[in-house]
């Protein structure tokens, strides 16, 4: 469990207590197998939902548990640490579908969208990259043309998470390409709507028992009530449900990361070579003194991103710089945990295999490592020209 609780009440400590223990007793076991499978972890979602954990930020009344963004980052490296692909299905949840609904959305809008996704009887995706414009959101070319009653969407995205399972989709398309990010527009979509269709499901390096799918939307009509936001609105709100997003990524890697480095400190202990154990070692000592540090360097900067979210201030920079420490320090640990292992840890029998297939991702989904540097440097620079 993780070390260096920040400061918190004790019924948030005791939840997170259960958290640890559940994910442990009831997902840890399992993941193997799905990730061998690639079977979508359904059966650990409605668990999550029975536990509240599918709209943790989301008030009570409109079906979620009403709990701040730390307690959120708390609770995704505990089931990121027991299976990384029921992670992301949990962030991309809370994160990318939740918060925009409940932060954006009218009455109705949360009342018929927010309150099944929030209490996990419905699931949800984000739509927003396509397969031209990845990193370059503002030009999109999924396009909503406006009808009576509504609008009429008509394109591909590309890299949905959650896409083959979600009943909702929060979808970005354009009014107008001819004026770029001020032509997006953010529409609730059922994934039921006449014209959508799953066209592929990726087959992947790691989070395999996630589902990561390539949607067409051919014509698919969207009423005016589904439009989220004003016209226009679009970019803006993409881009600050992103800001969380990264934090919740952030949790997810901080998870891998830290059930690598816990699988390497026991291996340490085990494994004897000229006899002696190799924490002996001081080859591998300073392996594991690297680990804690880094993983405790990137844990504190996503609680400091997700107390600022929680006061109420702004952290564009400070999601993008706990995103990237927390992914490079999880590639980091994920690499070095195989060289603990040696030759064991190049074999599926050890979970660190795992973490090393699954690490890979948090440095390129929710935005690259790249383009986390481009968002702190310009949040760094503004204003010194």
């Amino acid at each position: 469990m993780m070390n260096g609780w920040p400061e918190t009440d004790e019924s948030k400590k005791l939840l997170l207590e259960q958290i640890h223990s559940f994910a442990q007793s009831e997902i840890a076991p399992k993941a193997k197998e799905a990730d061998e499978t690639g079977h979508f972890p359904m059966e650990n979602i409605k668990k999550l939902a029975e536990m509240g954990l599918m709209g943790m930020m989301v008030p009570e009344q409109w079906g979620g548990s009403g709990m701040d963004a730390v307690s959120y980052v708390m609770a995704m490296e505990e089931i990121a640490a027991a299976c990384a692909s029921t992670a992301v299905v949990m962030s991309v949840n809370n994160s990318l579908v939740c918060w925009p609904i409940n932060t954006y959305g009218t009455d109705a809008q949360k009342e018929k969208f927010l309150k099944p996704l929030a209490s996990g009887q419905k699931l949800g995706c984000f739509a927003l990259s396509e397969p031209g414009y990845g990193s370059d959101p503002a030009n999109l070319k999924c396009h909503a043309k406006k009808v009576p009653g509504g609008y009429q969407i008509k394109g591909t995205k590309n890299w949905i998470t959650n896409g083959k399972e979600a009943d909702y989709c929060v979808l970005f398309a354009t009014i107008d390409p001819a004026i770029g990010h001020k032509g997006i527009c953010a529409f609730i979509v059922d994934t039921k709507s006449k014209g959508y269709s799953v066209a592929k499901v990726e087959h992947k390096l790691g989070i395999t028992a996630s589902s990561t799918a390539q949607l067409f939307f051919d014509e698919v009509f969207v009423s005016q009530e589904c439009l989220l936001g004003a016209e226009g609105q679009g970019f803006k709100i993409a881009l600050s449900t992103l800001d969380g997003g990264r934090i919740g990524i952030a949790a997810q890697a901080l998870g891998i990361g830290r059930c690598a480095f816990d699988a390497s400190k026991k291996f340490a202990l085990e494994r004897e070579q000229f006899g002696a154990p190799i924490a002996k070692l001081q080859a591998i000592q300073f392996f594991i003194a690297d680990m804690a540090t880094r993983l405790q360097a990137a844990r504190l900067l996503t609680w400091s991103a997700a107390q600022c979210k929680d006061q109420g201030l702004k952290y564009t920079k400070e999601a993008a710089m706990a995103k990237l420490a927390a992914a490079e320090a999880c590639n980091w640990i994920a690499t070095k945990a195989i060289q603990v292992h040696g030759g064991y840890g190049y074999t599926k029998e050890y979970v660190v295999e795992r973490n090393f297939r699954d690490a890979k991702i948090t440095e390129i989904y929710e935005g690259t490592s790249e383009i986390q540097r481009i968002v702190i440097a310009a949040q760094e620079l503004n204003g010194l020209r």
